[in-house]
């Protein structure tokens, strides 16, 4: 578990670098992002869904769109993290 935490907390970071919103303090496995406004964020998800590059959930934080992310695969590596905040950061674009 603490490796999916500090997975997580890599996530946020490489998100907020891009230009991101995460909009939760990351104390556990759960990132909650916001790559633009909503439509922004919305079609940044489908793509990805799309793509196929990782799976994750949209869902609706205080009346406004996001992206979640939960790091619970064993195998998740840095690398991983790395290769799927830039699919996100990609597809928003």
């Amino acid at each position: 578990m603490d490796r999916s935490c500090a997975l997580a907390r890599r996530f946020a970071e490489r998100l907020t670098a891009g230009g991101a919103q995460v909009l939760n303090e990351v104390v556990l496995n759960q990132v909650l992002v916001r790559p633009g406004d909503d439509d922004t964020t919305r079609r940044a998800l489908h793509r990805l869904q799309e793509e196929g590059a990782a799976w994750m959930s949209g869902t609706t934080w205080n009346g406004a769109a996001a992206i979640r992310l939960s790091v619970s695969n064993w195998s998740a590596d840095e690398n991983d993290v790395d290769r799927t905040a830039e699919a996100i950061l990609a597809a928003a674009a």
